[in-house]
């Protein structure tokens, strides 16, 4: 064999290193695939507030804010969220075959006040709307790893069998993204059954990606260029075969980049009462149009975040409909139903290329809360999330999956004034899996087939306050 790897070959391996790049991370949202539902503390304990007419419905049913008492209200939460994300793939080269990412957003604030009087309600909010948080790779990803860990593979099919059998990399990725959420929004009271209200939110939406793939290395058995047979830098070998453009692909990279963008969504709201127990609350909030723009400090050597470049990352239109019903003095319990039209987003994995989604997502949630005393409540609620997008959304990085939530926690009014409210939830999701061929080879052509799937799971703490003026 020549010392030097043909021109057909390198070509093959150039385009297999060029593969390697980095997604935006789903974060830490309940909801949609990129909305976050959980934006308060009554919420985590009851999971069922799309017919609130408390503080909260500014976000959930903010036609009911009407149903206030003449006033001024606040109300503070924080939620502490914590997910553990495991991707697993039999890719046959790979050294390790499950990849593990911890996602903690110990940080969830949400702030909301309201002033009402008489007929009218005035409201603002600030919310992380999506995103939340940072999920963190300390071995990197599948996605990564394959081109590094099919080079052994690919030189041995040059040099004959056994010319190279090992490979190692340290790889690290870490990703935060947060939409932060100012919404302001008006209510009136048409008569004692009929609310509207009309709104708009400015999203600020902000990704961040810090990572590296450096010491690559391999075992090439060349009797001139590694006569030990162990393993030596993958650039170092290149260099030495005199394929500068190979040694600079397995070279030490890095990425530094930031992402930012803003974004604005009209958001419209009717709220039905029906009686003394009977409320219904129907919300739509329109599509955010968001595009994001790249500040690249760093980058690998093969472009993925070319500084100024812009990519399209909307948030889809909401329709929220919720129905609340006092069952008996002490007792309340809630339904809701929320649809998200995902297939109208436009959402780009590259520019000028959209995620593929094959449909819309849904979630249903059912809820109650019972007075203990008249200082005292308990509450509870259950949430089924329903994911629409299909496989060829599906990666290791940005995943959608269904799931069950369970929620509970309970409230204390400590004055006329202020109640605090406490509230745990967890999130048990079905796995999802998918089929995918990586080409090491294109003459002949050679595919490689493997099954990666995608798990996690989820918990979330939170407490708030509510005071009344």
């Amino acid at each position: 064999k020549s010392n030097n790897l043909k021109r057909k070959s390198m070509k093959r391996l150039l385009l297999v290193l060029m593969l390697t790049g980095f997604i935006l991370p789903a974060m830490v949202n309940a909801g949609g695939i990129v909305t976050n539902s959980n934006q308060s503390t009554q919420f985590v304990r009851m999971l069922a507030r799309d017919a609130s007419t408390d503080i909260d419905a500014i976000y959930y049913n903010p036609a009911g804010l009407t149903k206030l008492e003449n006033g001024f209200h606040i109300s503070l939460s924080n939620q502490s969220i914590f997910q553990k994300k495991t991707i697993e793939n039999t890719y046959p080269y790979l050294n390790e075959k499950k990849y593990v990412g911890d996602v903690a957003a110990p940080l969830f604030p949400d702030f909301y006040a309201v002033y009402k009087k008489d007929k009218f309600a005035f409201a603002f909010g600030f919310q992380p709307n999506s995103g939340g948080g940072s999920a963190e790779y300390n071995t990197g990803l599948p996605s990564f790893e394959i081109p590094y860990s099919s080079i052994p593979t690919q030189l041995s099919a040059m040099y004959g069998a056994g010319f190279c059998t090992k490979y190692s990399a340290d790889i690290y990725f870490k990703g935060s993204s947060i939409f932060w959420g100012a919404q302001v929004n008006a209510a009136y009271e048409i008569n004692k059954m009929i609310s509207v209200s009309a709104g708009v939110r400015m999203i600020f939406a902000k990704n961040t990606y810090e990572g590296h793939i450096k010491d690559v290395m391999i075992d090439p058995h060349h009797p001139v260029l590694n006569p030990s047979g162990g393993l030596m830098r993958a650039d170092t070998f290149f260099t030495k075969a005199g394929n500068a453009a190979y040694a600079a692909m397995t070279s030490n990279q890095e990425v530094d980049v930031e992402q930012k963008g803003t974004g604005y969504a009209p958001i419209l709201g009717v709220n039905l009462t029906f009686g003394e127990k009977l409320n219904v609350g129907i919300k739509y909030e329109f599509k955010t149009k968001l595009e994001l723009k790249n500040s690249t400090k760093k980058d690998l050597v093969v472009p993925q975040f070319p500084d100024g470049q812009k990519i399209k990352s909307d948030i889809p239109a909401i329709l929220a409909v919720g129905i609340g019903y006092k069952a008996l003095p002490q007792l309340r319990i809630a339904a809701g139903i929320h649809y998200y039209f995902d297939k109208d987003a436009d959402i780009e994995s590259a520019p000028g290329v959209n995620k593929s989604i094959d449909g819309n997502l849904y979630e249903i949630s059912f809820g109650g809360e019972y007075d203990i005393t008249e200082k005292i409540l308990i509450s509870a609620g259950y949430l089924y999330t329903k994911t629409g997008v299909g496989q060829g959304y599906q990666t290791d990085l940005s995943h959608s999956l269904t799931s069950n939530t369970v929620g509970f926690g309970g409230a204390v009014k400590v004055t006329e004034k202020m109640r605090i409210n406490l509230g745990m939830l967890y999130t048990m999701y079905t796995s999802d899996n998918k089929t995918s061929y990586y080409q090491i080879s294109s003459a002949p052509l050679v595919q490689v087939p493997y099954k990666e799937t995608y798990n996690r799971t989820n918990i979330d703490f939170s407490i708030g306050v509510d005071y009344r003026f």
